[in-house]
């Protein structure tokens, strides 16, 4: 099955099934893609805005941190939080999220609100966005608390007949259950769909050229973006003008416009330009470029014959929680001795095989996965030794582990139906953190352009 070129720019060069794709679009509406966020005790964040009032055993008493469910439309998560601060009037370093929630999407989820009060949340008067409170906890919320999301996504525009339909999506889930879960490759939004250069801003970071990392956020333009964009990119990407450019740069750019509005004064200070942007924006292009490298080490164990459900000598693998989480942070190395053992703990669902993200902290694996990852470093010359993790890249730049497959939990096929402009599906699944809707529709749609298909 081909690969599209979109997919191998962001080191997705496999598919795990064989079945035929089904085609199709999401995302038609920003209704078709709707994401609820599920916490490590069960409560669900729900876009209706019903809430759990025990959720992390949360109370009314007054404490240092209030928890709030954020239900947002069309919007960017972090762009979200920027505004919610500016109209608490208060530094948005005090709001703390779990996870990233997809942007062309309805999605709900939990936050916590350093030293706010419940009263304060009727001045949050934002556009498609409903604030929550629900209690005070006395903890700041995190990754950590999170467990994972459940997802109800429309496909639509789909030209095959409904039977066929039903049955290629079936023939999609039983090939991905037989392997246990599908490839836990990071998906297209973590580099960006429409402008896939995230990872490559990254690169340029961590080895300390930011001014090769401003011009690509900047500079680099994209066919796909809106024409206006594309203009003020390219006409900064030949006159260095950033003056000029900050008149020239559409206002919904808000990100780029905060470095520009820095760079117009200090047209050399790089590095204090990405200093402006949101730290969690920081990290994430150093993320995404460790996100590409496993994505890369991921499509090459699966392209040299070597499985995802069953370990090797050299590779790690790390425990799983009654939950399913992973435990990535107690790992073992799979040795000729331990081999026979660790597999069966690995068939019976108890461990998983993971990879390296790369990072200063976290070394390969060893054995013939140890081969491909450095074989890949290689290709895309990266040398670990000379591995430079500065002061904008410290909490991204440590690297880890990331299990090859993940699980598809509660996957459900309703409401088919089909007319003159084609056929539809919705489906229903829960994903654990970390793991991507957009790779499980992957392996259903095989589309032959994802950004028409809606990614």
């Amino acid at each position: 099955m081909p690969v599209s070129p979109l997919d191998k720019q962001l080191g997705i060069e496999v598919y795990a099934t064989k079945s035929l794709g089904v085609g199709g679009a999401i995302r038609e509406t920003v209704d078709d893609f709707v994401v609820e966020e599920i916490l490590v005790d069960g409560s669900r964040a729900s876009v209706k805005g019903a809430v759990q009032y025990k959720i992390l055993g949360c109370s009314f008493q007054r404490q240092r941190f209030l928890l709030c469910v954020l239900v947002k439309r069309n919007w960017d998560t972090l762009i979200v939080v920027k505004n919610i601060a500016k109209q608490l009037e208060i530094d948005q370093r005090r709001i703390q999220i779990a996870g990233i929630k997809d942007a062309k999407a309805v999605t709900a989820q939990h936050l916590t609100i350093e030293n706010g009060v419940m009263e304060d949340i009727v001045k949050v008067n934002v556009k498609d966005i409903q604030l929550y409170p629900i209690g005070y906890l006395r903890e700041a919320l995190s990754l950590y608390y999170l467990l994972g999301n459940c997802f109800r996504i429309n496909i639509k525009s789909i030209t095959i007949n409904q039977d066929e339909l039903k049955t290629r999506i079936c023939q999609t889930f039983e090939e991905l259950k037989a392997t246990g879960g599908i490839p836990n490759f990071f998906g297209h939004q973590r580099f960006g769909t429409i402008r896939p250069i995230t990872h490559l801003v990254g690169k340029a970071i961590v080895r300390g050229d930011f001014k090769e990392a401003t011009m690509l956020f900047l500079a680099k333009p994209s066919i796909y973006e809106h024409p206006i964009s594309r203009q003020a990119r390219q006409q900064l990407q030949e006159s260095g003008n950033f003056r000029q450019a900050l008149e020239n740069f559409p206002k919904q750019l808000r990100f780029e416009r905060i470095m520009l509005n820095h760079l117009a004064d200090n047209p050399d200070d790089f590095a204090g330009a990405f200093k402006r942007l949101p730290v969690k924006l920081q990290e994430l292009f150093v993320q995404a470029h460790q996100s590409f490298l496993f994505n890369r080490f991921l499509s090459e164990r699966v392209k040299q014959g070597y499985f995802l459900n069953k370990s090797e000598v050299g590779d790690f693998v790390v425990g799983v929680e009654r939950s399913g989480l992973p435990v990535t942070k107690m790992a073992k190395m799979v040795t000729p001795e331990t081999a026979a053992e660790i597999n069966e703990r690995v068939k019976a669902g108890k461990m998983r095989v993971a990879l390296p993200i790369v990072g200063v902290k976290q070394k390969l694996s060893q054995g013939v996965m140890g081969q491909i990852e450095k074989q890949v470093l290689e290709e895309e010359e990266i040398n670990l030794e000379s591995l430079q993790v500065n002061e904008l890249s410290i909490v991204g730049g440590r690297g880890g582990l990331r299990t090859t497959m993940t699980l598809i939990k509660d996957f459900k096929m309703q409401n088919v139906s089909g007319n003159t402009s084609g056929s539809q599906a919705e489906l229903r699944f829960m994903l654990l953190r970390g793991s991507y809707a957009t790779v499980l529709l992957r392996e259903i749609m095989k589309p032959v352009d994802p950004i028409t298909a809606g990614y």
